[in-house]
């Protein structure tokens, strides 16, 4: 592993700028993150966020859109943008003496969009394609609905919003989430790669310092649904979600209880992939992945299968995620560590993924890992501490969500 050097800089504004120099490649990317997304929608008008965020990209600072990706592409600049549940966020990766230049056009697009009116229908008209695309896309759309039943609202909000609630929004909805929600108090930025720290940092003072704060936005909690739910939908096929609770991000069991999903779910070798795909044929597609939000986590699994089959599909994968706390081979575990092993040696690489960890640690932890604490941590693990988390964190008490043409039942 690369010695790992992090800078952290807070601003008056409450923006907090962190820099992972990578002395190693000749690039660098970064992640601007503000506090405005999904959870600070007004409710009943999901689908805001990404709306809104859609909006702003489409010119700033005097350019027009088409200005705006000029002068991004004479930077060589590969830039993406989403809505997050916490953050809208802007993220770019290109040669490392180009990023401190790029930054400045995305603190235009924070905090001087033009948000032209007559882009309006343009907008609102994407987000419903893209919500008409998962309608028709059921394993999309089993997490997308599983989200809602099994967290509590707002953070099991689509990110994208809902069809009926999109066709509610009006022009003035999205700017006052721009003016209101979208601020410097509590915003991210990493920036990684073979960058200059002392520049990095003039670069987002001149662009951000005086930036004005916002007041904090208020939410209402509604408790999950949880239980057992089916969609019908006309279909030779059958979408299971399952979701048991977790632990989050930033809890000290987070990295045992990612070695135990990913022993139950991490490749051709993993529980459910052998047991009810290799061994039995009972579905084309089955995974279980680890999901945080701040204060909880879940643990989602899924299968696609045939109407015919699914009952059977849904009774194995119960079987072995009840089975995962009764024993684990130490073979597995090795296998487990020589996966993370890896994908920490290529995040060692990719600025893009450092930019973005960098900024995710400091919101779940308010502190940064190093690429090497967290490969101690991982050598650490062991059976035992694998066992003795499931006992405390038994895979219980699950939400079931079905998309096809039958319902499904949990058996005991």
């Amino acid at each position: 592993m690369h010695k790992q050097s992090i800078q952290v800089h807070q601003l008056d504004n409450g923006l907090t700028l962190l820099i992972e120099q990578m002395k190693h490649v000749q690039s660098a990317a970064f992640t601007l993150m503000t506090p405005a997304g999904v959870a600070y929608e007004p409710n009943g008008k999901n689908g805001t966020a990404a709306a809104a965020l859609d909006l702003m990209t489409r010119g700033a600072g005097g350019r027009s859109s088409r200005e705006i990706t000029a002068a991004l592409d004479s930077l060589g600049v590969q830039g993406n943008d989403s809505a997050g549940w916490n953050f809208l966020s802007f993220s770019g990766a290109a040669l490392a003496e180009n990023v401190a230049e790029a930054i400045p056009i995305y603190a235009k697009i924070l905090r001087e969009p033009l948000l032209p009116e007559d882009q309006f229908l343009a907008v609102i008209n994407g987000t419903l394609q893209s919500l008409l695309a998962i309608e028709d896309d059921p394993q999309r759309k089993v997490f997308v609905e599983l989200r809602k039943l099994c967290y509590d609202a707002p953070w099991g909000r689509p990110s994208d919003g809902t069809l009926d609630d999109i066709r509610s929004l009006t022009y003035d909805d999205l700017v006052s989430h721009v003016q209101q929600k979208v601020r410097p108090n509590g915003a991210l930025i990493g920036v990684a790669g073979n960058v200059d720290p002392v520049r990095i940092q003039e670069t987002i003072e001149a662009c951000f310092a005086d930036w004005e704060a916002l007041p904090e936005p208020q939410f209402e909690v509604t408790p999950a649904a949880n239980g057992i739910h089916h969609i019908d939908h006309e279909s030779t096929q059958t979408h299971i979600g399952l979701a048991f609770p977790g632990v989050q991000y930033g809890s000290p069991d987070y990295l045992t209880a990612w070695a135990a999903v990913s022993i139950l779910s991490g490749g051709s070798s993993s529980r459910l992939f052998t047991e009810v795909r290799e061994k039995r044929g009972l579905c084309y597609s089955v995974y279980a992945t680890l999901n945080s939000l701040l204060t909880e986590g879940r643990v989602l699994a899924y299968a696609g299968t045939t109407t015919e089959r699914a009952q059977e599909t849904l009774d194995v994968m119960m079987t072995e995620i009840r089975k995962l706390g009764d024993g684990i081979e130490d073979a597995e575990l090795r296998r487990c560590k020589a996966r993370a092993k890896s994908a920490l040696i290529m995040q060692q690489e990719s600025t893009g993924a450092r930019a973005s960890s960098i900024a995710r640690d400091w919101f779940h932890l308010h502190r940064v890992k190093t690429l090497e604490e967290i490969h101690s941590e991982v050598e650490a693990i062991t059976v035992e501490q694998i066992q003795d988390f499931l006992k405390r964190h038994p895979l219980e008490n699950p939400t079931l969500l079905t998309i096809g043409a039958k319902p499904l039942e949990l058996k005991s």
